[in-house]
């Protein structure tokens, strides 16, 4: 899809980043360095290769290099710790890392892969080194590549690490089918053409922000990228400067838009759609939005990793109608709501969202078990609780899982559970997500102490600090005397959730 692109606009801009402005033919010529360095290096086909590295034109070059070489790319959370990477390199089998020179858990990652791993540094770091690196191991080969190399659509394309726990990692795993045939559904209902260009702050190692690289990159339009939201008035500035036609969001990002910037000090006439998806966002920031941008298309969606990316969207004739929804069935997708015994249940009576279609992953990564409870006669099972009305609308009523939804971000709270745990003093611990405006959810922990133990919550929020990523670190931490659970031992989440609303 991208090499169709760059034959019919080859000087085209596919690719902004601060003052680097790529083309198509610019893209396509690294992506084949890529390539042409991983198969004179002996890559075999099928081979994993992890990507440790920011939105960048280099991380989109590494990863469609990857597959013209015909290997997987694995893209890395990188504002992950060390010991999570690690566990995600070592159960991927990645044989080739390509990472940010300093980024600082790559002294720690590197000694952990041994010889096992071939790394690649972008950029310079005097404490490390490598046989590797971008300027003389990549930009000094470039040759045509046979892309008959990816020989088959169902052979895996990418694996995409969701949250799980240090010990069972979750890589959901993308064949070219899966990838092409959502990318295809989405610019059916967006109507992407070679004229849009999109802002976008979504990182590309999640769904989200890989179904918007793909899809802009299909038909010819232009990704212009940003890596923070820290100042939400340069977004706009930039969105400004460079006619930007669209731009996507979790609820956090527009709630940082609505609550440190006046959008209608800004010219956004541009601004054709914006997108939503990454948990559920309040209705009346959408209603605030669109008194501010009133004249822009405005989608709420849904999807899951294991789908892909995209599953329903809500169109935006019909928002005001359905507000609260999260739309209809994507093209090409088929949706039931279930009940326990697997049974489609009839309009307005609640049950778990099924999912039927070629964009349904092949499975998670080295795990049938995990991909026999989730995929059961051909259907992905999402987890989450919902009921459809009368003119086929969705709408999502909760979770069936225990996972926690902060921001872009899933998040097993039994991975910070087993972090606590580590510390001494902690006897049991329990981790839920409670009501956040602007997140959705937050992080809270309730612990219990050993007998004539102390601890203070700094000390646990210092050492979720130094093993976890930022945004699995707790914001409230409550020690108590029990916590609360069900005959067979299993806590009940939902009370704890309960109590810290009351």
């Amino acid at each position: 899809m991208l090499h169709r692109m760059v034959q019919k606009t080859p000087d085209a801009e596919a690719i902004v980043h601060g003052e680097t402005r790529v083309t198509y033919e610019q893209l396509w010529s690294t992506s084949l360095s890529v390539a042409s360095m991983l198969i004179e290096s002996g890559i075999q086909k099928h081979d994993r290769i992890a990507i440790l590295i920011e939105n960048s034109p280099e991380y989109v070059a590494i990863y469609y290099g990857a597959q013209a070489a015909g290997g997987v790319a694995v893209g890395l959370n990188t504002a992950a710790k060390a010991r999570d990477l690690k566990t995600w390199v070592r159960h991927s089998g990645a044989t080739w890392l390509f990472a940010n020179a300093r980024h600082p858990e790559l002294p720690d990652l590197i000694k952990s892969c041994g010889r096992n791993v071939k790394v690649v540094l972008i950029g310079e770091c005097d404490t490390i080194q490598s046989e590797y690196n971008w300027e003389n191991n990549v930009s000094s080969i470039n040759r045509d590549i046979d892309l008959s190399r990816i020989t088959n659509s169902s052979h895996v394309a990418s694996i995409i690490y969701t949250s799980g726990t240090t010990g069972k990692p979750k890589g959901v795993t993308l064949s070219h089918k899966n990838l092409a045939t959502n990318i295809q559904s989405i610019l059916e209902y967006l109507k992407l053409t070679e004229n849009d260009r999109i802002l976008n702050v979504l990182p590309f190692y999640y769904t989200y922000g890989n179904s918007i690289l793909h899809t802009h990159l299909a038909v010819g339009g232009c990704i212009i990228l940003e890596n923070s939201m820290m100042y939400p008035h340069r977004i706009l500035e930039k969105m400004v400067s460079e006619k930007v036609t669209g731009f996507s969001g979790v609820p956090s990002t527009f709630a940082l838009l609505l609550g440190r910037t006046n959008l209608s000090d800004y010219d956004l006439t541009s601004v054709r759609y914006m997108t939503q998806a990454g948990g559920p966002m309040p209705p009346a920031n959408i209603k605030q939005l669109l008194e501010k941008v009133s004249h822009i298309k405005f989608f709420v969606m849904y999807g899951q990793t294991e789908a892909t990316a995209r599953l329903t969207y809500l169109p935006p004739e019909k928002l005001y109608e359905k507000l609260g929804s999260v739309g209809i069935p994507i093209p090409n997708v088929k949706i039931e709501i279930h009940d326990d015994q697997d049974k489609s249940v009839n309009d307005g009576v609640r049950g778990e969202i099924c999912v039927h279609g070629d964009n349904v992953m092949l499975g998670y990564w080295n795990d049938p078990e995990s991909t026999k409870r989730v995929i059961i006669n051909g259907w992905l099972h999402t987890g989450d609780l919902a009921h459809m009305d009368s003119d086929g609308f969705i709408f999502i009523d909760g979770r069936s899982s225990d996972m926690i939804k902060s921001g872009a971000n899933r998040i097993s709270p039994k991975e910070i559970e087993e972090v606590i745990a580590e510390l001494d003093e902690v006897l049991e611990v329990a981790v839920v997500g409670v009501p956040d405006d602007i997140l959705g959810q937050i992080i809270k922990a309730v612990i219990i102490l050993r007998p004539e133990k102390n601890l203070e919550t700094n000390d646990v929020r210092a050492y979720c600090k130094k093993n976890l990523a930022d945004y699995k670190v707790p914001k409230f931490i409550d020690f108590v005397d029990a916590i609360p659970k069900t005959a067979s031992g299993k806590v009940k989440r939902y009370i704890l959730q309960e109590q810290h609303t009351k």
